[in-house]
């Protein structure tokens, strides 16, 4: 199993945009599927991204097509999020989580999970 740590959340100005990224520790990280999801304040968990171990497999929630970039450099054992004109709503904190193989967007569907990152956006 891989064990995800993020990191890059911070504070920032809508508008603005931020790069996480998630360092996923463990034997053969280029076999894992990576997602992002996140958690906005009083609200469940919700998927963002996600990258398969084929990295032509890429997914988005809708809600952040085409502001959302979604990457991975298995030479690092490392998967980014690029989010830009980032928005109030962005406001959570984001997980990483990594599954073997193949994209999914259910929480249930992936069983390693980061202890989270947390952005928030100021209008």
């Amino acid at each position: 199993q891989v064990q995800p740590v993020e990191s890059g959340g911070g504070s920032v100005q809508a508008g603005g945009s931020l790069r996480l990224s998630c360092h996923a520790s463990g034997r053969l990280f280029s076999t894992y599927a990576m997602g992002w999801f996140r958690q906005p304040p009083g609200k469940e968990r919700e998927f963002v991204a996600a990258i398969g171990w084929l990295e032509r497999n890429v997914d988005y929630a809708d809600s952040v097509k085409d502001r959302f970039i979604i990457s991975r450099d298995n030479n690092k054992d490392t998967v980014y999020l690029q989010m830009n004109n980032l928005q109030p709503g962005n406001t959570a904190v984001y997980y990483c989580a990594a599954r073997h193989r193949d994209v999914r967007h259910r929480v249930w569907q992936y069983n390693c999970w980061g202890r989270g990152t947390e952005v928030t956006v100021c209008s």
